[in-house]
Formats: C-alpha cells, sequence, structure tokens
C-alpha cells in the first residue's frame, strides 16, 4: 500500500497563556536509560457528517495549545544533571505540530487496524533535529486529513516524561477542551518524588531485569542472532481470537488457568520463541513483561509520570523448551507476585546505585499488554477512534527483542489479540509450527498475518 501525504511546515505550539519558568526534576524511574527513546501512537478516526465544514487540524491546534497551559511541562525541555537525572526545563517553547493531507481512504487501510500501519514514517513525519532525547520538544503530534473525510492523529512522546497512561490523560484533556470543556475534568500532578530513591539507595530484592554481568547490545539472544543480516529478520503478527485463548486455558490446571490472556500468551510466545532460536538447554533466558505499580504506590488522580516496571524472570532454557507452557506461566506468575511496594523501591535505588543502567537485553524477551491502553477513547468532536493505540508494535532499542499486544476488531465486530515478533527467517518457521501446535486443541487455527516490514538489528 502507498499514498502521498503533503505536509505543512512544522511549528511550535506553545501554551495558549504564559505559564511557570521552573526546573521539574523527573523521577528515577523517569531518568532511567531503557526509557530514553521516542515511542509512537497513533488514532484513526472516520468522517462525521455532523462535522462537516469543521477543520479536525484547526480544532486539535487550538485545544492542544490550551491543554499545555495546565501540562506546561511538556512545552518544555529535558536536561541532565551531573548524576544523569533528568529534569524538565519549562521553557513554553511549545511542542512540535505538522499538519497534513493524504490522498488515501481510511477502507484502503483494511478491514482489521493494527500495527504495523502502512507508511507510518509519512503520518508521523520524524524530524532528525527533534529525535534527542535531551534538549529536543518532548511531544510531536501530526494530524492528516484523508480524502474520506476522516483523519489520523499521530503522536510520538519522549518516553522519559511519560508513560502511555499519562500520554492518554494529556491527549483526554486535549480532547475535552477540543469539545468545548472550560479545562480538563481531570487536573495534572507532578509528584514525581514518589519514584525517587531513597537516601541512601537499598537493594533489598534480586533484580534480574539489570544483570551487570550481561552486557547491553554488544550480545544478543544467541549466536543465530549476530549472524544474520537484518533483511533476514522477519516481522509476522499473530492474530488470537478469544475462543484460542479459552482453548489454551482448557490445557492448564485451575490455577493457572485463571491467568490473565496477556499472561496465558506470553508465556506460550516465551516457550516458542525459545525452542525456534534453539539456545543451548543450561542457558538461563529472560522473560520481562510490564507491570504497573500506580496500584501499589497510589499516587493522586492526575499523576502522568512514568508508572511501571519490567520484572524478570529466569529460566533455564532446557526447561522452558521440555515442559508444557504451564511451567514458562508458573514461572511468570510466580514473578509478578514477587512485585510489592518493597521490590520497587529496591529497583528503584538499585537504578541510581549502579549509574541509571539499561534493562538487560541479554537472552531476553519483553512483552507488555497495550490491549487496553484506552486510546481508541480520545474524542476530539468526531467520536471515539476507529482504533487507538501503540504504532510500531516494536519500538524500543532492541526492537528484535520486545513484542507489545494490542487489540483490534474487524468489521464484523470480532476482537483478536495481535501478537507481533521478530525471528530470523527460519527461526520463524519454528515458531508457527510450535505456535500452531498450542492451539491445535482449539476451534480453528491461528491467523497468521504475512511477514510484515522488515526489521533490522
Amino acid at each position: 500500500m502507498e499514498f502521498t501525504v503533503r505536509r505543512s511546515r512544522p511549528e511550535l505550539v506553545a501554551p495558549a497563556k504564559p505559564t511557570p519558568r521552573e526546573l521539574k526534576p523527573l523521577s528515577d524511574i523517569d531518568s532511567q536509560e531503557g526509557l530514553r527513546f521516542q515511542i509512537p501512537f497513533i488514532m484513526l478516526y472516520r468522517h462525521d457528517p455532523s462535522m462537516e465544514g469543521t477543520d479536525p487540524v484547526g480544532i486539535i491546534r487550538k485545544a492542544l495549545a490550551e491543554a499545555l497551559v495546565y501540562y506546561y511541562p511538556l512545552a518544555g525541555r529535558l536536561r541532565e544533571g551531573g548524576d544523569r537525572k533528568l529534569m524538565v526545563d519549562c521553557t513554553a517553547e511549545g511542542v512540535l505540530f505538522i499538519e497534513a493531507d493524504a490522498d488515501v481512504t481510511l477502507d484502503q487501510f483494511g478491514d482489521l487496524l493494527h500495527p504495523p500501519f502502512p507508511c507510518f514514517d509519512e503520518l508521523l513525519h520524524h524530524l532528525p533535529a527533534s529525535y534527542s532525547i535531551i534538549n529536543s520538544p518532548l511531544l510531536l503530534i501530526q494530524v492528516t486529513r484523508l480524502k474520506c473525510g476522516g483523519f489520523i492523529m499521530a503522536v510520538r512522546l519522549n518516553h522519559a516524561v511519560s508513560d502511555g497512561p499519562g500520554l492518554l490523560q494529556f491527549l483526554k484533556a486535549l480532547s475535552e477542551i477540543a469539545r468545548g470543556a472550560s479545562q480538563p475534568s481531570i487536573l495534572p500532578v507532578w509528584q514525581r518524588e514518589l519514584l525517587t530513591a531513597r537516601n541512601p539507595p537499598r537493594v533489598t530484592r534480586i533484580h534480574h531485569e539489570y544483570n551487570e554481568q550481561d552486557s547491553y547490545i554488544n550480545h544478543q539472544f544467541h549466536p543465530i542472532f549476530m549472524s544474520v543480516p537484518p533483511q533476514n529478520i522477519v516481522q509476522r503478527s499473530f492474530l488470537v481470537r478469544p475462543s484460542q485463548i479459552a482453548a489454551l486455558r482448557r490445557q492448564l490446571p485451575n490455577h493457572l488457568a485463571r491467568s490473565s490472556s496477556f499472561q496465558v500468551l506470553a508465556a506460550c510466545l516465551w516457550r516458542c520463541r525459545t525452542i525456534a532460536l534453539q539456545p543451548p538447554p543450561e542457558v538461563e533466558v529472560k522473560l520481562m513483561f510490564i507491570v504497573g505499580v500506580r496500584s501499589l504506590l497510589k499516587p493522586p488522580d492526575g499523576y502522568y509520570g512514568n508508572g511501571f516496571l519490567f520484572p524478570a524472570v529466569v529460566s533455564p532454557a532446557g526447561k522452558l523448551m521440555n515442559n508444557h507452557f504451564g511451567y514458562a506461566l508458573e514461572v511468570m506468575r510466580k514473578g509478578k507476585a514477587a512485585v510489592n511496594v518493597e521490590y520497587v523501591r529496591s529497583l528503584v535505588d538499585l537504578t541510581v546505585a549502579k549509574g541509571r543502567l539499561h534493562h538487560t537485553t541479554v537472552r531476553s524477551f519483553i512483552v507488555s499488554d497495550m490491549t487496553h491502553a484506552g486510546f481508541e477513547d480520545v474524542d476530539v468532536g468526531w467520536g471515539k477512534a476507529m482504533h487507538g493505540g501503540i504504532a510500531h508494535s516494536q519500538s524500543t532499542v532492541v526492537p528484535e527483542m520486545t513484542s507489545n499486544f494490542v487489540s483490534s476488531k474487524n468489521s464484523k465486530g470480532e476482537r483478536f489479540i495481535v501478537m507481533p515478533i521478530s525471528l530470523p527467517a527460519l527461526a520463524m518457521e519454528v515458531f508457527v509450527r510450535e505456535f500452531n501446535e498450542m492451539l491445535i486443541s482449539g476451534p480453528q487455527g491461528p491467523s497468521v498475518n504475512a511477514p510484515g516490514i522488515m526489521s533490522s538489528l
């Protein structure tokens, strides 16, 4: 699928009123190395006859300026302190905004909307000069009108300053103002000290996700990755129906069958991926998964900082490959159960004591659940989005090690969980076979999309 996008010159949208000039420290979770990257989101909207003659670009641009009065740190720039602690310099310089038009309709994107989206770089133009984490705009927003009368709003967020729930809170504030509200229904709260290290730091738990013996980036999961040309790495998206998840649950004992769909599928993928890559059986492999900590720390309503961890669980590769996926699920559940308030405090202290380490990527697989992210609820006047959520299913420093699960539905209203994964071509064949076998007892086999955009190492 190809289409042409005509973009206006990028502009800076500043807060509509004067805002405080101050330095606001980020938390020690915000400041860790592993969150210093840009993360893209996308929302797609159909034409609404009742909004005929109303320009979404103008509505969103104006609401953005007014929302930034309340969220004025987002109009500033990140600075780095002597200990690599990040802070926001509230300069009111503004966020980047791009107006665009595309000669494509929403229907041309297909019946089932999910990442990766065709020509996404055209829908969110990545300006090289703005990509730096330090001293660059914290948000980039592109609104693209479509020839069917619908439009697409794509957003790129500097992950160090906020996470998905934090961005969603800001976009909902923007949408409320776009629909005529005088101020957001939930006012923003900074309070990043909630996730600041103790003095002195006290590391009281084991954190496999920050193993200093693992050299970051210089090694991959298995030697096969080091010898495979980038063009031989393929990405596929697996579309799994609720009935197939139910079939997987029927293979589990009662105490495991109550696990979430995300946990069940993550355990399956971890085992299948390990089998596909065939590491030596004695080697320890890791599964890292996103765990929100807002419910543990109970920040006030309006908190929009990063509020999650990615604890790691480990297993000898042989045990993972030779056991039923229920073994992987049990390991994952025990790891999640260990995440309590003291675990969070210990991890925050570790990131500071060890110089803001990057989480390990060696022999690791990182999964996150974006199926209930809620971005489709952002209504700027044209109703809910047809689809909303993360735009790239793999958007971290080492995308081949990650899989973000998203939710999608087709025109019949059928819902699917979409699970992307990247592997060398030969390993992908093994992965597909193993995953098929896991689902064989279900009423239907898995639906596997054709290979998507090639990933590169």
